[in-house]
């Protein structure tokens, strides 16, 4: 039997939006874990669950508001995206006086579901992103299996890593012959894509070029340009911005390209077990991406960007939080040192402290400010000041005193 993870802190932030919103969307790549997160929220609440994958539901929802109408509680409907005539219907129950039913709506990313919160339910719908396991749910001491196997909860569970490497395998498979076409709409041939696919794993972690990798593929820029904003919706890729200001400097103005889950990124790689990892020339790169998307997870996408010069100065992460710079550079190596260009990065964009994160077990200072961290340290860290920018936003009034103002 395979042990069970609990996702405490998805569940926690998805029950907080149902009780502040009549409308919640889940949502997530296919395989990662929206039904199995759904059953856990619903219990033995009164309501009704839907699968529009299910021919069953499927009629069911054929006439939705004679079938929704009257139903309490919580609603789960599952693969919504698959029916983009639903959402005026849940318009009209969302307005209800009262609330009598919330509904939950699990999908994968797709531009129906995109254009849904943002014209039938804009102001109705709150939208709640998941992935695969991070580290905090599969568990520090295991971040070596969850970093080669990436987060997909059947690839990490998977009883051997042939197993898993197979399992992600198929994956690949299903989600350009299918999944890609059903979600958006694309006619492009599924080998077409998977060239592109591999070819943005082997760009993994460096300045996306579209001109470049089109001249590689034989397609033009333009082309290349849409089938990677499919990949970024569907939340199997992801854009960093880069961050630039005057500051006298030739900066870099174009985004990195990173896939989200390392273990997709190893099956287009060819990768399937550690020691092949470690001897790959692609395994800063890999380290990188996953160090960099634990971090996004708990700072979130808008406060997270990369800072490079033309003249080769450049720090991998800067996140903003309450107002305040703090960076974050990725190294696989036994014990990282100071770099010039940790110098520079520190005094050209103002930073609070730099964290340093690597793949050993020991936290040491490097300067005043600069910190070389576990990547298991870095996200409590993380997390540390994200709780203090919220008690600094919240501050607790004390009778006959007024709380200090924090500028």
């Amino acid at each position: 039997m395979k042990p069970r993870i609990e996702r405490t802190a998805l569940l926690l932030r998805t029950r907080r939006a149902l009780a502040a919103n009549p409308l919640v969307a889940l949502i997530g790549p296919r395989q990662s874990g929206k039904t199995t997160l759904a059953r856990a929220i619903a219990g033995t609440r009164p309501g009704a669950t839907f699968d529009l994958e299910d021919p069953v539901s499927a009629r069911a929802l054929a006439q939705p508001m004679t079938a929704l109408e009257p139903l309490r509680g919580l609603v789960v409907i599952d693969e919504v995206q698959r029916d983009p005539s639903l959402f005026p219907v849940l318009r009209v129950l969302a307005d209800r006086p009262r609330t009598p039913a919330r509904f939950l709506l699990l999908g994968s990313a797709s531009p129906e579901l995109a254009r849904a919160g943002a014209e039938s339910l804009a102001g109705r719908v709150a939208f709640v992103e998941m992935g695969g396991f991070d580290l905090d749910e599969a568990g520090a001491p295991a971040w070596r299996r969850l970093w080669l196997r990436g987060g997909f909860p059947r690839s990490f569970l998977a009883r051997g890593d042939a197993l898993s490497a197979t399992w992600r395998a198929d994956f690949i498979r299903t989600f350009l012959e299918r999944d890609v076409r059903n979600l958006a709409g694309v006619r492009t041939p599924a080998a077409q894509l998977r060239r592109l696919w591999t070819m943005l794993a082997h760009h993994h972690g460096q300045i996306f070029n579209s001109s470049e990798i089109g001249r590689s593929l034989g397609e033009p820029h333009v082309t290349v340009r849409r089938h990677l904003d499919v990949l970024v919706g569907t939340l199997m890729v992801r854009e960093l911005q880069p961050w630039y200001e005057n500051l006298g400097k030739r900066q870099v103005k174009s985004p990195k390209v990173y896939l989200r889950d390392t273990g997709i990124l190893h099956a287009l790689l060819g990768i399937e077990r550690f020691r092949g990892l470690e001897s790959h020339p692609r395994l800063g790169a890999s380290w990188e991406g996953f160090v960099l998307d634990e971090a996004i997870r708990i700072a979130g996408e808008r406060n997270a960007f990369f800072w490079a010069t033309q003249a080769g100065a450049g720090l991998d992460l800067l996140l903003t939080i309450g107002g305040r710079r703090y960076g974050v550079e990725v190294k696989y190596a036994d014990a990282p040192g100071m770099t010039k260009s940790m110098r520079v990065a520190m005094t050209d964009l103002g930073l609070e402290r730099l964290f340093v994160a690597y793949p050993g077990a020991q936290r040491y200072a490097l300067d005043r400010a600069v910190e070389v961290v576990p990547v298991g340290a870095l996200c409590e860290a993380l997390r540390a000041l994200l709780a203090g920018r919220r008690a600094r936003q919240s501050p607790v009034r004390r009778a006959g005193k007024r709380s200090p103002r924090r500028d």
